[in-house]
């Protein structure tokens, strides 16, 4: 069987590259020019069951004739392609074009589930990007405290966990972000378009803009990031990694709270390493 991989940007796509191959799976990967790392052709090069094609964003129909060529039947999405792309300079083909004029409203669920429903029409069935990857799901309760010189979440962080769960349950059911940071239970910053690593640093950035006068408000950052309520596992899956605790690092953060079952941890042991280095809580909420 051949497996197709549509890779996004990070390191994602490597991974669930890897994991294909370990199970004996020939790959055939559509890179996205815009997106995807030109390290994806290094991995080609040294393993003959891995075939890389590089296509632009807007190219659904070559998308789906290239599949057709290499014999896939079953694909899967894996690593981000920036929302903000659909504002971007890329021209869609004929088939893309037409996908963008039915829908209602350009958020990620309807785009990606009106790609996903082409392909389907093809004859291309579009699988969940944790089929592969299921060890890597964060199981429920504190994550951080698992390695030497990490530590749970204290009681402010608790509660300022709580209302960010109400808040980014709220905002992920819009689709809008799935991402919200908390200090003091006010709401700091909410992700959009940007992404979670950026709506970090942008709060990191408020809160240093404050005056240093004293404040009978805990200025720590809570950083809580949640599934969709009918969160779609083959497009979309929260992601944490070690760049979003660099982000929090910046930003002066100090405690991140991610769905159980539902968030993928990419580069585990050194994630919550360097988040115990930091003196930062992780911990997996039940959904």
């Amino acid at each position: 069987m051949k497996l197709g991989l549509i890779a996004g940007n990070g390191r994602f796509p490597f991974l669930l590259l890897d994991a294909a191959r370990a199970q004996g799976l020939a790959v055939v990967v559509a890179a996205i020019r815009e997106e995807t790392d030109a390290e994806i052709d290094l991995r080609a090069a040294a393993d003959d069951h891995i075939t890389v094609h590089w296509l632009s964003l807007g190219e659904l129909s070559r998308l789906i004739e290239l599949f057709h060529k290499e014999g896939v039947q079953k694909a899967v999405m894996a690593g981000q392609v920036k929302h903000k792309q659909i504002f971007s300079a890329i021209r869609p083909d004929w088939r893309l074009a037409k996908l963008l004029l039915n829908l209602r409203a350009r958020n990620t669920d309807m785009l990606l589930g009106a790609v996903a429903k082409v392909l389907s029409d093809e004859g291309i069935e579009l699988i969940s990007s944790t089929a592969f990857l299921e060890p890597l799901l964060a199981a429920e309760g504190v994550l951080s405290d698992c390695v030497p010189g990490g530590r749970a979440p204290d009681e402010d962080e608790r509660k300022n966990i709580e209302y960010g769960l109400s808040v980014a349950r709220a905002v992920a059911g819009f689709d809008i972000g799935q991402t919200v940071v908390v200090a003091a239970q006010a709401c700091v910053a909410v992700e959009a378009m940007e992404g979670t690593d950026a709506a970090i640093e942008r709060a990191g950035l408020l809160m240093r803009s404050l005056e240093d006068n004293a404040s009978t408000l805990d200025r720590r950052l809570t950083v809580v990031k949640v599934a969709k309520p009918n969160q779609d596992m083959r497009f979309d899956v929260p992601v944490i990694g070690i760049a979003t605790v660099e982000a929090m690092i910046r930003a002066g953060a100090s405690c991140l709270s991610v769905e159980a079952g539902r968030t993928l941890l990419f580069d585990r042991e050194a994630l919550l390493q360097r988040a115990a280095e930091a003196g930062i809580a992780i911990v997996a909420s039940p959904h």
